[in-house]
Formats: C-alpha cells, structure tokens, sequence
C-alpha cells in the first residue's frame, strides 16, 4: 500500500492511455445518477417553481459536485481498490489515469460546481453542495472508511443532502420536508451497503477496510440490518404525512417497506452455511430491491406534485369531511 501511496503524492502512477470513457468513469456515474435523481425530486416537489433553465443548470451543477466527490474517492483509495475485485478495474488502481489527474480534476469540477450552483441559485445551496463535497471526499473516504465500522453509518449523510440541496434551490432555504428526505436515505444507506458487504467480505477483508462484517462478522451485520431497517419503516411514512406525501406515496411506501422488512428479517434469521451455500442469494436480492425501494419512494414523490395527485388529495379531504 505505501507504494501507491507515493505513486498518488507523485502523481506518476498513469500507465495507460486514458480514454473520455476512463474520465467519465472517475465520476462515478452510477452513483452520479442517484444523486441527480434525487435533487431532481427535491427540487421538483419543492412549493417554488423554477425556470426550465435554471432548474436545469442547477441540475448540472449538482451533478459535477457528485462527481468531483467521485474523482477524489478514486483518487485518495486507489491503494484499497486495487486489492478489491470490485474496484480494481477502476481508471487509477487499472493505471490508465494518473492519481494527480484524477486529484486535478476532482478539486477542478469541485470548485467549479459550488461558485456555479450560487450563481445559478443561491449561496446556501452553494454551501450546502460544497459541505457535501467535503463530507464524502474527507470526513468519509479520508477519515471514517478506514477507521471505524460505522464508516457508512455516518458517511451516509454526503449521499442523503441532494434531495436538500434540491429543496434549498427552489427554497433558498430548508425545511421539514427536506429534513425528511434527507433522513429517509441517510436511514436507508447502512442496511443498503450492509447487504453488499456479506457478500463481498472477502474485498474489504482483503483490503483491511473495517467494515461491520470484518470487524465484528456476519451475524452481528444482520442484526444490525434488522435494527435499520426498522428504524428506516417510521421515518419513510412520516414524510408521507408532510405536505410532499399523499395517499399514492403512503400507499407505495406502505408496499415497499413491508417488502424491505421481510427481505431484512429473511437475512436476520438465515445461517452463515445457508448463505454460503446458496451464494448468498437472498443478501444480494435484498441489496438489488433496495435500489428499487429508494427510487420507489423518490418516484412517489413526483407523483405527488402532479396536478392529478393534488385532485386526488383534494378527493380524500371532501369525502373525509
């Protein structure tokens, strides 16, 4: 490890010759995607609308933050990913990007995406993209991951701010609604990378990064997935009794988490041998729904900022009434 770690300082390590698709790769454009997708929402079931442009160009800004945070995770762990099956092929532990490159590009868009988002919008949006920049590049990746076993407890918060930089766009300030969302993904995050990580102890073992499974094993991250997810049900109704929820949002969230506790209680009670045997089938069919869960719920917020939602809720009152 302390090899590349000069290789970084130095910013030689580039062997290849980097493509537009190895750049691309350095944002993490999967995780990119959720990011976006969220701040969309946030900013689209906020109570101001927003020109097309603006929300666009607000979008795009977001968009290069979480990326910049991408570029500099990339940069910082290119040791442990390189040791990782899951991360190895990635553009600095491959060679094909140079630490420095990649350290370059990350501070370059990192800078670019605040001073533009408060220009675009507002400056506590502005602050609230470059606080979450920081959270994920330093307090997370730098600090938390390699120390601590609730590295994603705590490090959930950088991917739970979008919806509420989103809100703050169209707002310019925050409020429940956006506490909520932020707190429904930030709820949803550990049992989310708990179940990734049953099945690919093997890495961060291997790369002596302390996730709960290393550090206290297996059984102990399957009761510890049971707990979240139980703690995640109130918190994802709850947002359904503010002013973005609604019968269609309460209705899927009802669905959704029934479905997550389940798969959640099938991990808790499963033996280690069943999982070993099986590949751990259930844990990664789990990990595969609970994508579908946070967009499930995301998606139910738009529904319910359409105009046919709004008639439905007006529907439910009069005929409560």
């Amino acid at each position: 490890m302390s090899d590349i770690r000069a290789e970084i300082a130095d910013g030689q390590s580039g062997t290849g010759e980097a493509g537009f698709g190895d750049y691309v790769q350095l944002l993490k454009p999967r995780v990119m995607s959720l990011v976006v997708f969220t701040a969309l929402v946030g900013l689209l079931v906020a109570p101001v609308r927003l020109h097309p442009m603006e929300a666009l160009a607000a979008i795009v800004f977001i968009a290069l933050g979480a990326g910049a945070s991408g570029a500099l995770n990339m940069w910082w762990d290119a040791d442990i990913d390189r040791l990782m099956k899951r991360t190895a092929k990635r553009p600095v532990p491959a060679g094909t990007v140079a630490p420095g490159e990649a350290l370059g590009l990350g501070v370059a868009l990192s800078g670019l995406s605040v001073i533009m988002l408060g220009l675009a919008a507002n400056w506590l949006a502005a602050g609230l993209l470059a606080f979450t920049i920081f959270f994920y590049a330093v307090v997370y990746t730098m600090w938390l991951k390699r120390s601590t076993p609730q590295n994603i407890v705590i490090g959930g918060a950088a991917g739970a701010f979008p919806p509420m930089i989103g809100w703050v766009v169209a707002t310019g300030s925050v409020s429940l609604e956006a506490v909520l969302m932020f707190a429904l993904i930030f709820m949803w995050t550990p049992p989310h990378f708990w179940a990734l990580a049953l099945f690919m102890n093997s890495d961060y073992s291997k790369a002596r990064v302390p996730m709960l499974t290393v550090t206290h094993g297996r059984r102990v991250t399957r009761a510890h997935i049971i707990a979240y997810t139980l703690a995640l049900v109130p918190v994802a109704i709850g947002v359904g009794l503010t002013s973005i929820g609604g019968p269609v949002y309460l209705a899927v969230a009802v669905v959704l988490n029934a479905i997550f506790v389940l798969g959640a209680w099938r991990i808790w009670r499963r033996p280690e041998a069943a999982a070993e045997a099986d590949g751990y089938h259930v844990e990664k069919r789990f990990f595969t729904f609970s994508l579908a869960y946070l967009f499930g719920h995301f998606a139910a917020f738009l529904i319910e900022a359409t105009p046919w939602a709004a008639s439905l809720r007006a529907h439910f009152t009069i005929w409560g009434a």
